[in-house]
C-alpha cells in the first residue's frame, strides 16, 4: 500500500468526521455552515487572480505552439490548419476543440508490449470518454446548484434539472449527472491504483482531489435518496449566503455540512492544485500561439543591447599571430 493515496484517502475521510462531529455540536453550524464557504470563496477568488495574472505576465519571447500536422509552407503543401494553425481562426478552432471535446486526449496513443517483444500503440479512449463524462457532467451538477442560488429560478436551469432527472426511479427522481459523476470519477481513481505506469507517476496530489469529488458525489446522493436533509432550510442558507445575510435554519441534517465542507475545501483548494488547468490552458503558449514562425519574424521583445565581438574584429586584433601560426585569414 502507498501512502501516495492512503494519506489523501485517510485526509478525505478526517475532513468528512471533522464536519459531521462539528455540525452536532451548538453554535459551529455557523462556522461550518457560513464561515468555511466565505473563507473558501475569498481564498478562491485571490488564488485564481494571482494563479492567472502570474501566468500572463510569464515572458513568451517565441512561438512554441504544439504542432501535430503539416505547417503552412508551399502552396503546393497541404496544410493542417487545426493540428498546425497558421492563423489566428485556426487557433480559436483548435482551442474550440481541445477545451469542449478534448481532442489531444483522444489523440494520445498508449504503448502495449505484445508477446514476442513486439511493440504496438493504441488509443486511449475509455481515458477520453472517462475525461468527458467527469468533466461535463460536474459542469452539469454546478449548473444545477444555481438553483438553490437564484430566486427566482430561472427557466433554463429548471429544463436542466427537469431533463437531468428524467429517470424516474421512487421519489425524488434520479439525477443522472450526480451517478454518471460518481462513476467517472472512481473510474479514473481506479485507473490510478491499478494500471502499474499510472500509479508510479501519481502522486499525492493526484488521489486527494479525486477522493474528494468522490465524497462530495456520494455525499450529495445520500442527501438525495437517504439521509433526511431540509431542502428549503438548504435554500435559505444559501440565499443568505450570495446576500451577505446569513441565517443558518436549524435541522439542515449533518450530511449537508459534510457536503458543503468538501465543496468548501475543494474550491478553496482548486487554484494551488492541479485542477487549476482550467483556466491554464487558455494562457498556455503551445495552445494560444499560431506556428507563423515562416511568415513572420519573431524578435524577442526583451532583449537588450549587448557588445559583440566581431570575427572581422577580432581577425583586425589577432592577425600577425595567427599568420605566424599558420591560421588562414581572410585578410592580408
Amino acid at each position: 500500500m502507498s501512502v501516495n493515496y492512503i494519506v489523501p484517502l485517510l485526509s478525505v475521510i478526517a475532513l468528512s468526521l471533522i464536519a459531521y462531529v462539528g455540525a452536532g455540536v451548538e453554535g459551529l453550524q455557523i462556522f461550518f455552515g457560513v464561515s468555511v464557504p466565505y473563507v473558501a470563496a475569498i481564498i478562491f477568488t485571490a488564488g485564481v487572480a494571482y494563479r492567472m495574472m502570474e501566468w500572463a505576465k510569464s515572458p513568451v519571447p517565441f512561438r512554441i505552439p504544439t504542432t501535430t500536422g503539416q505547417a503552412k509552407s508551399l502552396p503546393w503543401i497541404k496544410e493542417s490548419k487545426i493540428d498546425n494553425p497558421s492563423t489566428t481562426l485556426g487557433v480559436i478552432v483548435r482551442m474550440l476543440l481541445e477545451v469542449l471535446f478534448f481532442r489531444s486526449l483522444l489523440r494520445n496513443t498508449k504503448f502495449i508490449s505484445r508477446d514476442g517483444g513486439k511493440a504496438s500503440y493504441g488509443m486511449e479512449l475509455w481515458l477520453w470518454l472517462g475525461a468527458l463524462a467527469f468533466h461535463y457532467t460536474f459542469v452539469v451538477v454546478l449548473v444545477r446548484h444555481f438553483r438553490f442560488f437564484l430566486e427566482p429560478v430561472p427557466g433554463c436551469i429548471q429544463l436542466l434539472g427537469r431533463v437531468d432527472g428524467f429517470l424516474q426511479v421512487g421519489l425524488p427522481g434520479v439525477f443522472v449527472s450526480g451517478i454518471v459523476l460518481l462513476v467517472a470519477v472512481t473510474y479514473l481513481l481506479l485507473r490510478r491504483l491499478f494500471i502499474p505506469h499510472v500509479r508510479y507517476i501519481s502522486l499525492a496530489a493526484d488521489y486527494f482531489p479525486l477522493f474528494l469529488i468522490m465524497g462530495i458525489a456520494i455525499s450529495g446522493i445520500l442527501m438525495r435518496h437517504f439521509l433526511r436533509t431540509d431542502v428549503p432550510g438548504i435554500k435559505t442558507l444559501a440565499m443568505g449566503i450570495v446576500t451577505f445575510h446569513p441565517v443558518v435554519p436549524k435541522g439542515i441534517g449533518a450530511i449537508f455540512y459534510v457536503h458543503l465542507f468538501f465543496v468548501s475545501v475543494l474550491v478553496a483548494y482548486l487554484p494551488f492544485s492541479k485542477l487549476m488547468h482550467m483556466g491554464g490552458i487558455f494562457l498556455s503558449p503551445t495552445r494560444n500561439l499560431a506556428n507563423n514562425s515562416r511568415m513572420k519574424r519573431h524578435v524577442n521583445p526583451w532583449n537588450y543591447p549587448v557588445t559583440v565581438h566581431t570575427y572581422d574584429a577580432y581577425e583586425d586584433e589577432y592577425r600577425e599571430k595567427m599568420i605566424e601560426a599558420g591560421i588562414p585569414v581572410e585578410k592580408e
